[in-house]
């Protein structure tokens, strides 16, 4: 790459927001791999993307710029606008409006995996999320039930976001993967600047994100 082509890199996303973005990957392909074959694993990848999700929702409000929710989570007239000149719409410093959508449902059904696994029960009533005991065996075990199918809701998610990475590579030669990696966008004509919030906040989202697992995890 040349001395010019490196430094029209602008940076675009901060380290956090990378670093939960792959891990959440991660663990949830190991949650996926060891449910209901190594519940020991499968706990604790649960409690890792519990952890993960609690930090983005508080980065999404004190995070960098780009990471944040009001900067990118859009009407639904700007949303329409972007997906008819879907071809032709400029590159967008940091998630597009159709993008913002893919996040936020990906959260939401995150939180929603989460939220189903606390108080699942399996059918022998072996092993069971950390707040299972606040709830009756029947409702434990419609619990279970919704875990599953929502994990069926949240691989058909990923497809469509894997679906619409490949789409920008191909129709608008636009490289979605290697920024979320470096940080860093080499696209033509992108314009925008990254306010990267102070170091304190990113230890207070941790320390706020590892209080919640920690005491779900002693609740059970």
């Amino acid at each position: 790459m040349s001395s010019d082509a490196s430094s029209a890199r602008v940076r675009v996303w901060d380290l956090p927001t990378r670093l939960v973005h792959w891990a959440l990957a991660v663990l949830v392909l190991v949650a996926w791999l060891t449910g209901g074959e190594r519940m020991d694993i499968h706990r604790y990848a649960g409690y890792g993307i519990l952890g993960l999700v609690v930090f983005r929702l508080y980065w999404g409000v004190a995070g960098g710029s780009t990471a944040r929710f009001s900067e990118f989570v859009k009407g639904p007239g700007t949303v329409l606008a972007y997906v008819r000149g879907w071809r032709a719409a400029p590159a967008s410093f940091g998630h597009n409006p159709l993008g913002a959508l893919s996040v936020l449902l990906l959260v939401i059904l995150l939180i929603s995996q989460i939220g189903l696994g606390l108080f699942a029960v399996d059918v022998d009533g072996l092993e069971s999320g950390p707040l299972a005991r606040f709830i009756t065996f029947e409702t434990g075990r419609k619990a279970a039930d919704l875990h599953e199918l929502n994990f069926r809701l949240l691989q058909a998610a990923i497809v469509l976001h894997l679906v619409a990475i490949a789409a920008y590579a191909l129709f608008k030669r636009r490289n979605l993967v290697g920024p979320m990696v470096t940080g860093r966008d080499a696209t033509a004509g992108l314009e925008g600047e990254l306010r990267p919030a102070p170091l304190w906040r990113l230890a207070l989202g941790v320390v706020i994100a590892v209080l919640v697992v920690v005491l779900i995890a002693r609740a059970g």
